[in-house]
């Protein structure tokens, strides 16, 4: 059976990550983007969690398209501010998608944190839903610390000050193959694919 799947996304980056994962898992699935439907009003992400914001934008998506759709949202919380920024994550400076002053902020926060107090998680949601009302969640989290100062090129939003459980160098120093194979978001879209072969996949 081929299908459409609506990835409710204009991150070229996870509809290239998406289509990777999915290519042998689920062959007869074509992944789309929101650039390649026509466009629809994207609803504010009023949810109090994670999940409720994947769920609200893949919710939406469907209803404006008709398709089966994916959806995420993610950010980062750290242990020192109770588990902020969380969802708050890409306006943390007041302006959405501000990645230096967001991280700015962050870091100016932390500054009197010592360092064996700050322990963080990049959390990744990702929800499927489909026309006929079928949902599921999958959380994944990926552990590590807040550095005092960028490091790395690579990434975005927080990846230079975060480095991961294990590794010395920060998310921003991984090449996108390394990132993919083990950040949040990569994690909970692969545990997500047996989920979307179970219920598109042929019979």
């Amino acid at each position: 059976m081929s299908a459409r799947l609506l990835l409710a996304t204009r991150n070229a980056g996870k509809l290239t990550e998406l289509r990777r994962l999915l290519a042998s898992a689920v062959p007869g699935v074509e992944v789309v983007g929101l650039s390649d439907v026509e466009e629809y009003p994207e609803a504010p992400e009023t949810g109090a969690t994670f999940t409720e914001n994947a769920l609200l934008k893949a919710r939406e998506a469907v209803r404006y398209t008709g398709l089966p759709a994916v959806a995420d949202d993610s950010g980062l919380t750290v242990d020192a501010l109770n588990g902020m920024p969380g969802i708050l994550s890409a306006r943390w400076s007041g302006r959405h998608g501000d990645d230096a002053a967001n991280t700015a902020l962050l870091l100016g926060q932390l500054s009197d944190v010592p360092d064996g107090r700050r322990g963080a998680a990049f959390v990744c949601a990702a929800a499927l839903v489909l026309p006929g009302g079928t949902e599921r969640v999958i959380e994944r989290e990926w552990r590590g610390t807040v550095i005092r100062e960028e490091r790395g090129d690579n990434g975005f939003g927080y990846d230079p000050v975060f480095v991961p459980e294990g590794l010395e160098v920060t998310s921003a120093q991984l090449s996108p193959g390394e990132k993919d194979a083990r950040s949040h978001r990569g994690q909970a879209f692969a545990a997500l694919v047996p989920v979307i072969a179970e219920l598109l996949g042929a019979p």
